[in-house]
């Protein structure tokens, strides 16, 4: 049985990619494990083989003959499914790895509200320039104790961002598609007839949703508008959810307090967007939840699958592919 490997989504700069590699064929000594560093060696490798590992292109899945199973490296596989139609349509199984990211991409979503809080660009600046000024600072630090948090989806990502703003005194408050009992600690979880009310209340509004057909544009340019004044955006999980049009022009009246991204419409960011110098906004480019640990998930996750799918036993996390998660 063959199984094509993605390397570059593998991490291959990390210096346990190999050693991944390594174990797999250790693990797996029946598998012909082929990693493709460019997608013309994937379609040359895929023509016979069961297991895709990464995320398969339009060209890849059309060159394939033999192949059952994919397995999606992260979580969120909306480009996928936007560009690579014929494999949602296909009886192909998909899986993914939920919740692999969230720990970090949580500590993150904190961090660049400890940020605005405590204006830590401005105090990193000053240290840089060698300038000490406790007067620029009086009255600017603020406690986040008592403020309001509404998290959009509240899905792996959601309820650790949850956890992590209560201990912070923070009250947290929630929109999710699905209906649900709210977890201890949240106030309450509404469906999204609740999300302009949510939007009202909140100091700090986080987007956690993945990208799906019911999320894409959700946050438009009237809902902007409801969203409390002086409120900061942060944006985690991914672009095309939030207007980001609109989100500019409220950054730049003052009606909203600040944004930071770490996903966008568009990405690279692209050099003339005028987020890049706004004061009240942060910037970090797709990369929260790129810890070791978060690799060395993934990587178990895709060991215990491989070897249900040899014992023909059940898949975790199997996907589903039109609804996209």
């Amino acid at each position: 049985m063959k199984v094509v490997l993605q390397n570059d989504l593998l991490n291959n700069e990390h210096p346990q990619a190999e050693d991944f590699i390594t174990e797999l064929r250790h693990s797996f000594p029946s598998v012909n494990f082929c990693p493709a560093n460019t997608e013309a060696d994937q379609i040359r490798e895929i023509v016979d083989a069961e297991v895709h590992f990464g995320e398969i292109s339009p060209a890849v899945f059309q060159a394939a003959n033999k192949l059952r199973w994919c397995h999606f490296i992260g979580a969120g596989f909306d480009r996928l499914v936007r560009t690579n139609p014929s494999f949602v349509a296909s009886d192909v199984i998909l899986t993914n790895a939920p919740g692999t990211h969230a720990i970090a991409m949580a500590d993150h979503v904190m961090a660049m509200i400890l940020a605005f809080a405590h204006q830590l660009t401005d105090l990193i600046v000053d240290q840089q320039k060698h300038h000490w000024d406790s007067l620029k600072y009086r009255g600017r630090m603020r406690e986040l104790q008592d403020t309001t948090m509404g998290i959009l989806a509240l899905g792996a990502i959601g309820q650790l961002v949850a956890v992590r703003a209560q201990s912070f005194g923070i009250k947290v408050h929630a929109v999710d598609l699905k209906p649900m009992s709210p977890p201890a600690g949240v106030a309450e979880v509404c469906t999204l007839e609740g999300l302009d009310q949510l939007l009202k209340i909140s100091d700090w509004f986080v987007v956690t949703a993945p990208l799906t057909n019911q999320t894409q544009g959700l946050i438009n340019r009237a809902r902007i508008k409801q969203l409390k004044l002086g409120s900061h955006v942060i944006i985690i999980s991914r672009g095309g959810i939030v207007d980001e049009e609109a989100l500019a022009e409220g950054l730049g009246s003052g009606c909203i307090g600040g944004a930071a991204f770490d996903a966008l419409q568009t990405e690279p960011l692209p050099p003339d967007s005028p987020f890049w110098d706004m004061p009240n906004v942060l910037i970090s480019p797709h990369c929260s939840a790129d810890s070791p640990q978060m690799w060395e998930r993934r990587r178990k996750i895709f060991k215990e699958n491989l070897a249900r799918y040899l014992n023909e036993a059940p898949l975790l996390y199997v996907c589903d592919k039109r609804a996209g998660y």
